[in-house]
């Protein structure tokens, strides 16, 4: 069930997207649960982006079978990015792909292993879950050119920013390091930027998920 606040936002939308949209919050509350938070509504800011309580930082994510929040204290991550899709081809192919590709990144992906992983939609899925880092860390948006994402067969990536990214702990960040898992038909990837550098000998963090389908 949707709180009063969020039913504006999809009053109009068609029932599948109401449905995602209502499922996909029931995550994330069951997530800040975990955190010791109330149940609170979820209502998009400005930009579309989800806003969380204070102290809070957050991502969502939904697809066709999967929805998905992760939630965690400011104090420890800095910012959070999650992101699923279908484990498939872009539609429309190399367009789409010359699009959301560098030149860099289309010949990474061309000597990847056949080992049924849709990289071009990893590769998608990893664009969106660094914008999603990216955004509240800098309240700028971020286009697929201004990033090089380097994929691992190990289930890791590397976001290389092009353009200057935003200042944590004195030290201006220029990449994100991010994991991908590939299960069940879909491909997921995420990012936790920590509040405190390890080096510094920051603090253990952490944050709840709570996928649903």
């Amino acid at each position: 069930m949707l709180f009063p606040e969020e039913w504006p936002a999809v009053a109009t939308a068609v029932t599948s997207r109401q449905r995602e949209y209502a499922t996909v919050r029931a995550c994330a509350r069951d997530a800040l649960t975990k955190l010791g938070q109330p149940p609170v509504a979820l209502v998009p800011g400005e930009d579309r982006e989800p806003r969380w309580p204070a102290g809070i930082v957050g991502s969502m994510t939904h697809c066709t079978g999967y929805r998905g929040a992760a939630v965690a204290h400011a104090r420890d991550i800095a910012a959070l990015g999650i992101d699923a899709e279908p484990n498939a081809p872009l539609p429309d192919g190399d367009s789409l792909l010359n699009v959301l590709a560098r030149r860099e990144e289309a010949d990474l992906l061309a000597i990847l292993p056949a080992c049924g992983t849709a990289w071009d939609r990893l590769l998608f899925s990893a664009k969106e879950c660094v914008y999603k880092t990216w955004f509240p860390l800098t309240r700028r948006w971020l286009g697929f050119e201004e990033a090089i994402v380097r994929i691992s067969p190990a289930g890791t990536f590397q976001a290389h920013l092009l353009v200057e990214g935003p200042t944590l702990d004195g030290e201006v960040l220029d990449s994100f390091s991010g994991t991908w898992l590939h299960m069940d038909g879909l491909l997921l990837t995420a990012i936790a930027v920590p509040f405190r550098r390890t080096s510094e000998g920051g603090a253990g963090n952490e944050s709840r998920a709570a996928p649903g389908s």
